[in-house]
C-alpha cells in the first residue's frame, strides 16, 4: 500500500474523536461527530482485568470519570457503571467502537501498553481481522509494533515519538525514543507519528521516505506553523482550515 496516497495524509484525524463538553473523549458522541464531519479518529486502546480491550486513555479513572480506580482492575461488566465526565455515556469497548464506525471513516488505534507485550496486541488483532474498515493502529512502544509486524504485517504501523519532556520515563527511554533508535530492527514503522511542537528536527529527516503525522495540534496557528513539515496531523480542540 502506498500511504502517501491513502487516507493516512489525506484525512485530517480528530484526537479521541471529535469531542467537546458534550462529547467526551473516546466516546461513541464524540466518534460520531467525527464522522459527521468527515474526519479519520484516533482512539486508545487498553486491555482491562477480564481481556476485554476498551477505548479509554489513561490508566487511572479519575480524570475522566467519578471513580478514583485503575483501568486494570475492570471487568466489562464494571463499563456499564462508570459514566465520562459526567455525561451519560460509558467507557465503550473495541468492539463496541468497531460496530458503531463500521468503516465510515478510517481509525488510528494507538496500542497503549508499556508492560508484557502480547495479551492486548492479540485480542486487539483477533477484532481487526473481523473488521471490514481502514485502519491503521500506533504506539510508543516499539515493540507493540513488532508484534503486529511478525503477526499482521499488512496492517499499516506508526512509531509514535516525541521529546517526552513531560513524562517520568527513564533517561534511556527518553533517547531512545526520542531518537527511534529501535525503527529499524525492532518496529519497523510504515509511517511516523512526531510530536508537532518539535517539528522539524533531525531525528524524523531521515524517515523522509515515510509519512509524518504531527500529534497533537491544538490550533489553527500551530497547524499553520506545522502543517508544511508534515504529512497530516493529529488535531483537538479545534477544526482545521486547509
Amino acid at each position: 500500500m502506498d500511504l502517501f496516497n491513502s487516507w493516512l495524509v489525506e484525512t485530517p484525524i480528530a484526537h479521541r474523536g471529535l469531542h467537546d463538553k458534550l462529547h467526551p473523549e473516546n466516546s461513541i458522541s464524540a466518534f460520531n461527530k467525527a464522522i459527521e464531519n468527515g474526519y479519520a479518529i484516533e482512539l486508545d486502546v487498553q486491555l482491562i482485568a477480564d481481556g476485554t480491550v476498551i477505548v479509554f486513555h489513561d490508566e487511572s479513572l479519575s480524570r475522566l470519570t467519578d471513580n478514583d480506580g485503575y483501568i486494570k482492575f475492570l471487568n466489562k461488566s464494571d463499563l456499564d457503571i462508570l459514566k465520562l465526565s459526567a455525561s451519560k455515556e460509558k467507557i465503550p469497548t473495541l468492539e463496541e467502537v468497531l460496530n458503531f464506525v463500521d468503516g465510515r471513516v478510517p481509525l488510528l488505534i494507538e496500542i497503549k501498553n508499556s508492560d508484557k507485550v502480547g495479551e492486548l496486541e492479540k485480542n486487539t488483532l483477533e477484532l481487526l481481522k473481523k473488521y471490514d474498515g481502514e485502519f491503521a493502529v500506533q504506539s510508543f512502544n516499539p515493540f507493540v509494533l513488532e508484534y503486529f509486524y511478525k503477526h499482521a504485517p499488512e496492517i499499516p504501523r506508526g512509531q509514535l515519538a516525541g521529546y517526552f519532556k513531560e513524562t517520568k520515563l527513564s533517561f534511556f527511554k527518553k533517547y531512545a525514543l526520542k531518537r527511534m533508535m529501535l525503527n529499524k530492527k525492532i518496529s519497523h514503522p510504515d509511517f511516523i507519528s512526531y510530536e508537532g511542537r518539535h517539528l522539524p528536527n533531525r531525528f524524523v529527516r531521515k524517515y523522509k521516505t515515510l509519512p509524518l503525522l504531527a500529534w497533537t495540534v491544538k490550533s489553527q496557528s500551530e497547524y499553520m506553523k506545522v502543517v508544511k513539515y508534515c504529512d497530516n496531523v493529529i488535531f483537538e480542540g479545534f477544526e482545521p482550515k486547509i
